[in-house]
């Protein structure tokens, strides 16, 4: 039986459900913050028309391991893009013992911008694709490099024009939205909500003027500022990391756009088993814990406030005042709804909206399932 009587804040702390009723309340405050400060950067965002449209030479890298079957089906999103300027494509072939060489030669009988790149040998204590990623970006022939993986496909054959399009004076980093395919099952929708969630933040947070990571499924940037940063030198010890803790480090709020139009998206196969979705989650979390500290204190206190949200609302139920608690989780759950809803839209999640208060229900179990990755040392591998 609830209880159910209106009290100032001294009389609440003489009573442990007190003490779970106003933790309930700056939570959800701390939620809708997030939301309204943050999020709504994404939800409206229009891009702003540009007083001069240009279009530049564009070098697209692929790095490939063991990719042959990917190669065939995803390469030809790559190369017959439409696109009126100069461009090439480089594939880096790192040390592949399937038939990618092959699959390899024979496209490029068709396709001359096509530039293969055969890597021999393990570069020794620089774990990961970082290396492969360097030769690539080193080999290639323009400033601009637009950064996709074997297994993603361009959405439409306008994505390298979109991509480039977000280039303005000052910009040196465009970050892109890689996407999944969208399949039966309900694991499918847990995997493409976890990367919509992922991107709502990441996005919004640039829009905010505090970039923190991108996706090497689709993200550019200018050879400029990889040399800049010595590239991936300050992090090369670690497995992952070539998309996030780089653009983590060279990001900053003058540098860095974003691109959101739908012509611009990659799709990549999503895992299909949940050992495999396990697998692919810890191996990316592991580089969490060498972002910027200001980075680490946002994403830690959402994701916290997040999580405990659900714990303490059913417990406030239980043990205060439903006619309180209640509008409570309808403030947060009006905010939620309208700007996820503006923001799935955008990012081509349309079907999402059904089952966004399930979804987000789950995150408890998902934060729950991957804190552990945080502890665990990486892997050394990237395939």
């Amino acid at each position: 039986m609830p209880i159910f009587v209106y009290m100032n804040l001294a009389e609440l702390l003489h009573h442990w459900w007190g003490f779970i009723f106003i933790a309930f309340c700056f939570v959800t405050l701390i939620q809708v913050f997030y939301y309204l400060f943050f999020f709504t950067r994404l939800a409206f965002y229009k891009p702003g028309t540009k007083d001069i449209s240009q279009t530049h030479p564009v070098s697209v890298i692929i790095c490939a391991r063991d990719e042959a079957a990917n190669l065939a089906k995803n390469l030809p999103g790559a190369l017959v893009q439409i696109y009126r300027t100069t461009h090439e494509v480089i594939v880096v072939n790192d040390n592949s013992f399937d038939e990618s060489k092959y699959i390899l030669q024979e496209y490029q009988k068709e396709f001359k911008q096509l530039h293969i790149v055969e890597l021999l040998q393990e570069a020794k204590f620089i774990p990961g694709k970082k290396y492969p990623l360097s030769v690539g970006i080193k080999t290639a022939k323009y400033e601009i490099v637009l950064l996709t993986d074997a297994d993603c496909v361009p959405a439409t054959e306008h994505w390298i024009e979109k991509m480039q399009d977000a280039y303005h004076n000052e910009t040196e980093i465009v970050l892109g939205y890689g996407a999944h395919h969208k399949k039966k099952g309900f694991l499918n929708k847990l995997v493409r909500w976890e990367t919509f969630h992922t991107a709502l933040q990441y996005f919004s947070y640039a829009r905010a003027g505090l970039p923190y990571m991108g996706v090497g499924r689709n993200l550019s940037y200018r050879k400029s500022v990889f040399f800049r940063h010595k590239g991936f030198s300050s992090h090369n010890h670690v497995a992952s990391g070539d998309d996030d803790l780089f653009i983590n480090i060279a990001a900053t709020k003058n540098n860095t756009r974003i691109m959101v139009d739908k012509d611009s998206f990659t799709l990549s196969e999503p895992p299909l088993t949940w050992n495999d979705w396990r697998r692919q989650k810890a191996r990316h979390y592991s580089t969490g814990r060498y972002y910027k500290g200001r980075h680490q204190f946002l994403l830690g206190a959402y994701a916290l406030s997040h999580f405990i949200f659900y714990p303490l609302l059913i417990v406030s139920l239980f043990y205060f005042s439903w006619t309180i608690v209640l509008p409570l989780f309808a403030l947060r759950f009006v905010i939620q709804f309208f700007i996820l809803f503006k923001t799935m839209r955008k990012l081509g999640e349309n079907d999402l909206v059904a089952w966004f208060l399930l979804l987000d229900m789950w995150m408890f179990f998902y934060y729950l399932l991957f804190s552990l990755t945080l502890f665990k040392k990486p892997r050394k591998t990237w395939k």
